[in-house]
């Protein structure tokens, strides 16, 4: 038996892509219901309706209504049919054609030649999107990422806007640009301040996440839960010059987390409970929570803190999986020392790992969000890793960064827009 080849047939370009000339139509006005379906309805008896105008096939179509207005732009390609198309002829039967509909609708069609090598035959590298977020997104930080953008070879083919709450964030559509020159010039611009900027490879990957873990303290809650427990036992300067140069990578976190509950002992089993009743939740933390869950994701938490203050936080969410450190509680009292594992920077990036393939999920398919040096190999392993209100250290590792007040911005990020939040909620 003879096996078949994939491909038998070699593929060649349609005649279009071979002979005969190209326009470009650009149909802009004050929208209104039939424009559309009255330019193609009219490109489609055009053969007939209009002297010399060839049939035409259509090669490029994008269409978008900005506050009302229309911008609408075809590309058409002539079919020859008895013989070669003069461009001149078959530019001069689409102008007459478009004054027809433009009389008929009352917007203005422009045409113009589009033959010759297209805009992207020059272009290399894989598209981007650019993902621009503040509250508010000030011109400067456009024009900054234009410029950006236009200075590694970038050029901006589309733009959209995907939420105007609980931040304004616009997504750019980038080509010509490496993905690692791209990301180094607008972390600049970024870092200059105005708006937070996101990169993301075009492609199937970017909606194909299936799995976010999160950090608890300074990201899911506000705040240091270790903090709150120091304040109580007395020592709350001594452990926050502690937590801060551990999450800044100036201390080894295990060192420095066994250092701080150290200070811990002799506290009554009763004040996790306190603290736990008084947690905060960030802005926007259910909102993400519940609107990934509604998209079917896998949804958790790995902390460096507590399990006594991470466990019941995640049933409280109904998230599907939590890691954190263990405190010791003797006599009904901690002792001062940890149960277990430690959950510390390579623990929280084991942690990522096992809960994703217990999912069936690989790793390119996760998110995690976190702001301090022992999220950073966690960050790095996820398939998109997110620096939210992160050190320096972070935000100049991480994937993105989020300085944003809102948890739910990292739904933009994802490439979801209001609308699809609002219809998952």
């Amino acid at each position: 038996m003879t096996a078949v080849p994939l491909d038998p047939a070699p593929r060649t370009p349609p005649q279009s892509m071979l002979e005969g000339p190209r326009a470009l139509l650009t149909v802009t006005g004050a929208d209104r219901p039939g424009v559309t379906a009255r330019l193609f309805g009219a490109l489609a008896e055009g053969a007939e309706g209009a002297e010399g105008l060839a049939p035409v096939e259509v090669v490029d179509v994008e269409q978008v209504v900005v506050h009302g207005h229309l911008v609408l732009g075809v590309v058409l390609a002539a079919l020859p049919a008895d013989g070669p198309v003069d461009e001149a002829v078959f530019l001069s039967g689409l102008a007459r054609l478009g004054a027809g509909v433009a009389e008929a609708t009352g917007v203005r069609v422009e045409v113009e030649s589009a033959s010759g090598p297209g805009p992207d035959s020059a272009r290399t590298g894989r598209p981007h999107h650019v993902i621009l977020l503040g509250r508010p997104v000030p011109p400067a930080a456009v024009a900054g990422a234009a410029t950006a953008i236009a200075g590694v070879g970038g050029n901006i083919d589309a733009i959209r806007r995907l939420s105007d709450y609980p931040v304004t964030s616009l997504e750019l559509t980038v080509s010509g640009a490496e993905a690692t020159e791209l990301r180094t010039a607008l972390a600049a611009v970024a870092a200059a301040g105005g708006a937070d900027i996101a990169v993301e490879q075009v492609g199937l990957a970017r909606r194909s996440k299936r799995l976010i873990v999160l950090d608890v303290d300074s990201t899911l809650v506000r705040g240091e839960v270790i903090d709150e427990l120091a304040a109580r036992a007395g020592r709350a300067a001594e452990v926050a010059r502690i937590t801060a140069a551990a999450m800044n990578g100036e201390l080894d976190f295990a060192e420095s987390l066994r250092a701080r509950v150290r200070t811990l002992a002799g506290l009554p089993v009763e004040v996790l409970d306190e603290v736990r009743e008084h947690l905060e939740l960030t802005p926007g933390a259910r909102t993400l929570i519940r609107t990934l869950q509604r998209l079917g994701f896998r949804c958790g938490i790995v902390s460096g803190g507590f399990t006594q203050i991470t466990d019941p936080l995640a049933v409280s969410l109904g998230l599907d999986f939590a890691a954190a450190n263990t405190l010791e509680v003797a006599g009904g009292r901690l002792t001062g020392g940890l149960v277990g594992e430690i959950v510390d920077r390579a623990g929280k990036a084991r942690a990522l790992a096992r809960f994703a393939a217990e999912h069936g999920i690989p790793l390119e398919q996760t998110v995690a969000v976190g702001d301090g040096a022992n999220d950073l190999d966690m960050l790095n392993a996820a398939g998109l890793g997110i620096a939210f209100n992160a050190k320096p250290v972070v935000r100049e590792q991480a994937h993105t960064a989020l300085n944003q007040p809102y948890l739910d911005a990292v739904l933009q990020v994802l490439g979801f827009t209001r609308d699809e939040v609002l219809d998952a909620l």
